[in-house]
Parts: structure tokens; C-alpha cells; sequence
């Protein structure tokens, strides 16, 4: 496994992050988590990330049970807060100086621990000030609840606007959580050189673009028996963007360029994120133990720029590119 520094910092997380977004507490088995959990660590990963809206906080309990009894000092962990949990009551969402700092300690709570290395904001809260979201996560901070502040899903003048307000209270504003794939690319055009002007890096989520970058999912086929686009908890609806016979068939297409570097097309794609030198970690999820043993090959993985380029020849016009649609991603209404 390697490792990165997150942002213009010293803090550095592996390029392999565990995540458990869809899968502890809803998809999977507690102990199937648990497994899963053992086995990133096994295979070198020491990054995990949740948020306490995935499964309305479940995911942090169960991610909390499956870390107990490991040297917290040689893990990194990181959490979220905007999205509505508990009964999802008018202050039991976004990003007020009410729900953090009540939302950080029912993390930590859950999580089994005295701090989290990361404390993101999940979106971008249209309707509470930002100078109010930034004091209170300078109040996190200086708590000792959290180690540095990172944010999700951020335009790049939301970056901006938030780099600003943390240097002006000497809080340190390190990453952003993004979707980013071979098929995803909508950060590189202004995400990605604001980050890098900032000191910030990215944390991608969805590298296998919700399993379609693994070519199971075959043009005309039926769909494998227990996979995401069986799932009714909300996998199918998020993997429906990419269910199209012209993507999936492209996605074969890429196969050979996967055998010439010996991997598989889910540690191509992990490793094609990784390739970005604004990216410090790929998140990966897993419902069974093999997939993380699989995906964590990715990590150290060099792809030629003439593999790259025939990547970018067979997906063609299928890549999405549209910097509006990371601005698409945060809702201009809160629903309480």
C-alpha cells in the first residue's frame, strides 16, 4: 500500500480508502462488514470513511464495532455531517452550528473514539451561512473532535469561498470529496486546478463508476444476481445513469488494455483515478472480503500515457464531463 499527504498538509492516508457507503447497515451483514473491515486492514489499508447519514447512523456504529481493539493512532477516519438523521427533524439536517457540533459528538459516539481525522461537510448548504458552518468546524477543531476540515461535492468557488473563511480562522481546509471515474470526469476542468491553487486534495468516491467499470454488467445480459443494480435501497437507482448497452459494450472494449497491465477492469479503474496527482485516495466499497483484496492492487499502479489515451478513445462520448453537474449535486433546498 501507498500513501499520499492529504492537501498542504503532513498528514498523509493510504491511496486505498475504505468506505462504507450502501453497504454497513443496510446491504451487508454486520458480520460480513466486520470481515470486510479485517480484511483492508490486512491488506494495508489504514484510511475509513462513512458519514452519519449512510443507513440514518448505522454505518458509523457498525464501521465504530468493526475498528475496536485497533491502535487508533495508526488509522485514519474520517466522517461527514449535513445529510438528516435521527427522526430528521427541522435541525437534524445541514450544516448550522446546531447540527454540527451535536451531529460530531453522536459520531464520535458511534465511531468508539475521542476524534475523527477528517470532518467533511457532505454538501454545500445553500441556506445557513457559511461564516456560521466555518466557526463551528473551527470550534470542532479547536475542541479536539477533529484533526482537519474537509468538504464533499464542492463547486470550485464554493472551495474558494471556503479556503478563505478556514485560512482566516487558522483552521486547515485539506480535501474534498468528490465522484470521480474514467466515466465521471467533471471535476478536472475547474475542481481540480482550484484544488491544487488551494492546497486541497481529492478523496474520489465511485472510481468503479457503482460497479459498471467491472464489466460485469454485460450489453443485453441479465443482471448478476445480487449486485447493485438489484439493490432496492438505492444502488439501482444510482447505477441507473450508466445501464446503457453503448457504455456497458465500451466497457468490455476496455479489457485488453486491462490484460496488458495484468489487472482486472475494477483495479484499472482504481488505478485510473489514482493517476490524478490531486487525487490522495480512491474509496473503495466492498460487500464481501475478496473485492477489497482485490481492489487494494491498485494501489502503485502506473499507466502509461498511451494506455491512458486508448481509454480515453474507446469510452469516447461516454465520459461525462459537465463542471455543472458537481454544482447539480448539492440540494439549493434543505428538506427538513
Amino acid at each position: 500500500m501507498k500513501f499520499r499527504y492529504l492537501g498542504n498538509s503532513g498528514f498523509k492516508i493510504s491511496e486505498i480508502t475504505y468506505g462504507n457507503w450502501l453497504t454497513h447497515g443496510s446491504q451487508v451483514e454486520n458480520d460480513t462488514a466486520f470481515q470486510c473491515v479485517k480484511a483492508a486492514i490486512e491488506n494495508g489499508i489504514t484510511t475509513f470513511d462513512t458519514a452519519d447519514v449512510y443507513a440514518n447512523t448505522a454505518a458509523e456504529t457498525v464501521l465504530g464495532e468493526a475498528l475496536k481493539g485497533e491502535r487508533r493512532q495508526s488509522l485514519e477516519i474520517f466522517t461527514k455531517v449535513f445529510g438528516p438523521t435521527g427522526p430528521k427533524g427541522h435541525n437534524d439536517v445541514g450544516l448550522s452550528r446546531k447540527h454540527i457540533l451535536e451531529s460530531i459528538d453522536g459520531s464520535l459516539g458511534r465511531l468508539k473514539t475521542d476524534y475523527v481525522d477528517l470532518y467533511q461537510a457532505h454538501r454545500f448548504d445553500y441556506e445557513t451561512p457559511l461564516e456560521e458552518t466555518f466557526q463551528a468546524f473551527a470550534d470542532v477543531v479547536r475542541s479536539g473532535k477533529a484533526l482537519y476540515i474537509g468538504v464533499s461535492e464542492w463547486t470550485a468557488d464554493q472551495l474558494r469561498a471556503g479556503a478563505a473563511l478556514a485560512k482566516e480562522l487558522n483552521i486547515q481546509l485539506i480535501s474534498n470529496q468528490p465522484q470521480y471515474s474514467a466515466l465521471w470526469r467533471v471535476i478536472e476542468a475547474e475542481v481540480v486546478p482550484t484544488s491544487k491553487e488551494l492546497g486541497i486534495s481529492q478523496i474520489v468516491w465511485s472510481p468503479i463508476a457503482q460497479g459498471i467499470l467491472t464489466g460485469k454488467y454485460k450489453p443485453g445480459a441479465a443482471l448478476p444476481e445480487g449486485s447493485r443494480a438489484t439493490d432496492d435501497k438505492g444502488g439501482a437507482r444510482m447505477i441507473s445513469r450508466w445501464m446503457q448497452d453503448t457504455i456497458l459494450t465500451r466497457v468490455q472494449e476496455l479489457e485488453p488494455i486491462a490484460a496488458e497491465l495484468n489487472l482486472s477492469l475494477a483495479q484499472l479503474a482504481v488505478a485510473w483515478v489514482l493517476q490524478n496527482d490531486n487525487v490522495a485516495s480512491a474509496i473503495i466499497g466492498a460487500s464481501r472480503p475478496e473485492q477489497v483484496k482485490e481492489n487494494v492492487v491498485a494501489s502503485g499502479v502506473e499507466i502509461p500515457t498511451e494506455l491512458l489515451a486508448k481509454i480515453d478513445a474507446v469510452l469516447g462520448d461516454s465520459v461525462l464531463r459537465d463542471p455543472a453537474l458537481t454544482l447539480e449535486s448539492s440540494p439549493k433546498q434543505r428538506e427538513a
